[in-house]
């Protein structure tokens, strides 16, 4: 789970909430697979809403200016940005995502390497809803600030707690990696955040930092799939 603070700021939020809270909402169930059917209790909006688009439109925009997220993500393809709200006891209980993500009415799809929350509601507005991502580092739960995305794998076992007081508004999404690999992925990031490290205390010219890298664009040379 990688936290990347700030992806919209306060105006961007309210730029956004400004757009889809007026918007006709649908049962969230609209966008899922079997499985997720089964345990899911919340309100969407519809995908292909002019809403929908512009909102998110602009999360996009947003992410095009957030270092961290193409750091820890390595975009190849996002799925256009869908929005969800959960009222008092709404909840989304443990499932794993879909492998294969298809917008409707296009022929547009995605391997579903990375899933993202990007959280749009004050967290002191609203009790319960913590999003809790069963990893191979134990369990972990999120509730972050609104502007803020949480990121990880697809491939976890992950839920929504019941909300027990006002509404958690997130919009959601998912990625395919340049890098499928989440293990690889790691690496290269560790490795990014340690090159910036170093570069911040020694300058980019420094010969240590230009051989580094080196190192992590030849890593990114081999495990690229683009």
């Amino acid at each position: 789970m990688i936290e990347i603070p700030g992806v919209l700021d306060a105006e961007g939020v309210a730029r956004v909430r400004a757009i889809i809270d007026g918007a006709q909402w649908i049962d969230g169930n609209a966008t899922s697979g079997r499985q997720s059917a089964l345990a899911k209790r919340n309100a969407q909006l519809p995908e292909l809403s002019a809403e929908a688009r512009e909102a998110g439109g602009l999360v996009l925009d947003a992410l095009g200016r957030a270092p961290l997220f193409i750091a820890a993500a390595l975009p190849f393809k996002i799925f256009p940005p869908l929005f969800n709200r959960y009222a008092p006891g709404d909840a989304f209980g443990t499932h794993v995502d879909n492998a294969i993500r298809i917008q409707r009415g296009s022929d547009f799809r995605i391997r579903s390497d990375l899933s993202a929350t990007l959280f749009l509601a004050d967290p002191a507005s609203y009790d319960g809803g913590e999003l809790v991502v069963e990893g191979r580092f134990g369990v972990q739960s999120a509730r972050l600030a609104a502007g803020s995305l949480l990121l990880y794998p697809a491939s976890t076992l992950h839920r929504v707690e019941p909300v027990t007081r006002g509404e958690r508004v997130a919009c959601f999404f998912w990625v395919q990696s340049m890098v499928r690999d989440d293990g690889a992925r790691q690496l290269l990031f560790d490795l990014d955040s340690a090159v910036q490290a170093v570069a911040a205390d020694r300058g980019q010219d420094d010969a240590a930092v230009i051989q580094l890298t080196g190192v992590y664009h030849n890593l990114l040379r081999r495990w690229a799939d683009a």
